[in-house]
């Protein structure tokens, strides 16, 4: 749970995890700064380091600049500022007036105002183990303009350097990870886009160019927001380097007064001495103990129509999927896109969310029934941002949709955004979900937004720029409400692959899915850059047909099984096209999935081998006495023999069985030496191992 105190003498604080310390105080004009970011101190070490003085050392740079917990514009601190604010007579510069504190169990606010304007701001910081969520809440009696509203500003110790880790990606090509030596300046990873985005994430590591996965000391920090985005990392030629961010993006405003407060995202942060891997691992633990609802949760296995029949939905269509889906041992049977208004194409229907009564003369109720009777829960595909122009929907409510006027409406995909900024367009949604999943018995959404924000205007309303960051509250609040209704409600988050995975949406969402790449080869990446920070238990993946729909590639089924098996399981395939040894082999390894899943789901992931070139990559998951090892060879080079794999998280003084051959192996051995590995011949070669721990 972590301790938080008030150094009452010194003006600070200081918040302990289970393995980190982090403290901040006030300075002399009550300033909000930085003390220590970093592994556990006493409290009487925060009280020496509270009362250490910088000096002026020339006559340009403050030696306070870089220091501050939220820096804010104005004065002579010229860091990159995480708060920018205008009043209504032009000033632009903050000054801090500290007024009092709240410790509540976890949770730490401080309040403070402006020294002159009646504007009132309150830092948040709360500890969830090791992860410190922060973030900033501000109101004001007359109305000012926020240019800039960072959740935190993250300045980390002084190091002789430092290396950033981060994703970049694209539509089938999501989190490919990059690390390289942070730039000095400012470097920006932002989406400007009204989601997350595919070409990038809302995270960033840092690192003294040292770390590796087992060693090192790591800093993160993730944004919980699915909308634009803005983290920035500044490097100053006095050596020190910050993190800040938030929601946003430059020339979007966002307007405080009364009745118009503004409550900033999570920002959350996290140190670990232990490299890359053991911040993975605590990211992990957060994401399912904090920030998942369900998230102690096993997922179940699922089956998804899309690859099998696009757009030609039909209830006898569905209903043969989901008999030969069950007889694999599938749990979940989700519809997916073409089963309502005149959706035969991407080109129209979209918004116009009733049921086609030619493709199910009696309605959904039938098939849902049918589903049920086979033992597995029903999902379905929805997305409810969405609409096309051709639509009845549109049609009615043209002004419904992001748009200025005297500009053309861009279409992407044959589609437009709806504004669920506006209360109307937020019920409309409501009601239709509510009575979709209400009177058909759905127990799953997937959820899908596929394309990104444009003409982003709302004409009449004062405020047009409150869009951006209402449109995202409001889905989040719709998908509050329906799963406060439905309690038996999952719900998979989908933006044309990965671009709204964010812990904001995991808060949410029970799932997400990960890519539209389900090319095994090019997942095993993928899944790597994903693994960095989210935890396999959300993480959804699928097994679909030779060749692959993006990538004209040709896999082994049992290989795109088992790289699938690493997450969420689910095929996306023509299953009632397969032949019966494939659907023999899926039987076998969905069972075999069922087995290890407590594992994978719940389990602490060791990156044993990055897919880093063409060989042998590997990874490991440990849950109470059991550890699952994936090993795949992408190619086979001259005739090389397979090395000793070396394992992470066992015991040393215990011995662990191969559930699968009976042999057994020393923790010590396995740690220091490795364990024998044999795959197939060839080329996308796997094997799954199954390891018990037999003694103590």
């Amino acid at each position: 749970m972590g301790e938080i105190s008030h150094l009452e003498r010194h003006r600070a604080w200081v918040l302990t995890g289970e393995s980190s310390t982090y403290a901040l105080r006030l300075d002399e004009d009550d300033v909000p700064t930085h003390l220590y970011w970093g592994p556990p101190l006493p409290t009487d070490a925060v009280e020496e380091l509270s009362t250490v003085k910088l000096p002026w050392w020339d006559g340009f740079n403050d030696p306070n600049e870089g220091l501050d917990e939220l820096a804010a514009d104005g004065g002579t601190r010229y860091w990159t500022p995480g708060l920018q604010v205008r009043f209504a007579d032009g000033t632009r510069a903050l000054e801090w007036r500290y007024e009092t504190h709240e410790i509540s169990r976890d949770h730490l606010a401080i309040h403070f105002t402006d020294r002159h304007y009646p504007l009132r701001i309150a830092l948040h910081y709360r500890l969830r183990t090791d992860v410190l969520e922060r973030w900033t809440e501000l109101t004001a009696d007359t109305e000012v303009d926020v240019v800039r509203a960072d959740s935190a500003t993250w300045p980390l110790p002084l190091r002789d350097d430092y290396r950033l880790s981060h994703v970049t990606g694209r539509w089938a090509a999501e989190t490919q990870l990059h690390r390289t030596s942070a730039a000095h300046g400012e470097t920006v990873f932002a989406s400007r886009r009204g989601i997350a985005g595919h070409h990038a994430n809302p995270w960033v590591m840092v690192d003294d160019g040292t770390a590796t996965e087992r060693h090192g000391e790591v800093y993160g920090v993730a944004l919980a927001w699915s909308g634009s985005w803005r983290l920035t990392t500044t490097r100053a030629s006095t050596g020190r380097l910050t993190i800040s961010g938030g929601f946003g993006q430059d020339g979007v405003v966002h307007r405080v007064g009364p009745g118009k407060p503004l409550r900033t995202p999570v920002l959350a942060g996290l140190y670990t001495g232990g490299g890359f891997g053991a911040a993975s691992r605590a990211w992990h633990a957060y994401v399912r103990n904090d920030v998942l609802d369900h998230g102690r949760e096993l997922r179940p296995v699922l089956y998804n129509s899309w690859e099998a029949t696009g757009f030609d939905v039909s209830e006898q269509g569905q209903r043969a999927l989901a008999e030969r889906a069950a007889a694999l041992g599938v749990e979940l049977f989700v519809m997916d896109d073409g089963w309502f208004g005149a959706r035969t194409g991407d080109h129209a229907g979209l918004g116009d969310w009733h049921v086609n009564r030619a493709r199910f003369p009696d309605g959904l109720k039938p098939l849902v029934d049918a589903v049920h009777g086979l033992g597995m829960r029903f999902g379905i595909w929805v997305e409810p941002e969405m609409v096309n122009p051709d639509s009845d929907l549109y049609r009615a409510h043209p002004d419904w949709v992001l748009h200025h006027p005297h500009r053309r409406r861009s279409e992407l995909r044959n589609q437009l955004v709806l504004n669920f900024a506006r209360p109307d367009v937020g019920a409309w949604a409501h009601e239709w979900l509510d009575r979709l999943v209400g009177e058909h018995g759905v127990d799953f959404l997937k959820w899908d937004m596929n394309r990104p924000f444009s003409e982003a205007g709302w004409p009449g309303d004062a405020d047009p720029d409150r869009l951006w960051v209402e449109h995202t509250n409001a889905v989040y609040a719709l998908m509050d409400r329906l799963r406060a209704d439905h309690p038996g409600l999952r719900i998979e988050a989908c933006s044309g692959g990965g671009g709204r995975i964010d812990l904001g949406m995991l808060a949410r969402a029970d799932q997400v899915w990960t890519s539209d790449n389900t090319d095994a080869l090019d997942r095993l990446r993928i899944q790597h850059g994903y693994s960095q920070l989210y935890p396999a238990r959300a993480m959804s993946a699928w097994v679909t047909d030779n060749p692959n729909f993006v990538t004209g590639r040709s896999v082994p089924l049992r290989f795109r099984f088992h790289v699938a098996m690493a997450g969420v399981l689910g095929i996306g395939g023509d299953i009632v096209r397969w032949p019966g040894d494939d659907l023999a082999l899926a039987a076998e390894l969905i069972a075999l999935y069922k087995d290890i899943r407590p594992v994978v789901q719940h389990g602490a992931l060791y990156r044993l081998r990055p897919p880093v070139d063409d060989g042998v990559t590997a990874l490991q998951y440990v849950h109470e006495d059991r550890a699952v090892v994936f090993a795949y060879r992408q190619a086979a080079h001259f005739a090389a023999p397979d090395r000793p794999l070396r394992l992470e998280g066992l015991d040393p003084a215990d011995r662990y069985v191969d559930s699968d051959s009976g042999s057994t192996h020393s923790g010590a051995v396995l740690l220091a030496h490795g364990l024998p590995l044999t795959l197939p011949t060839g080329d996308f070669a796997s094997t799954v191992i199954r390891l018990r721990r037999i003694s103590r």
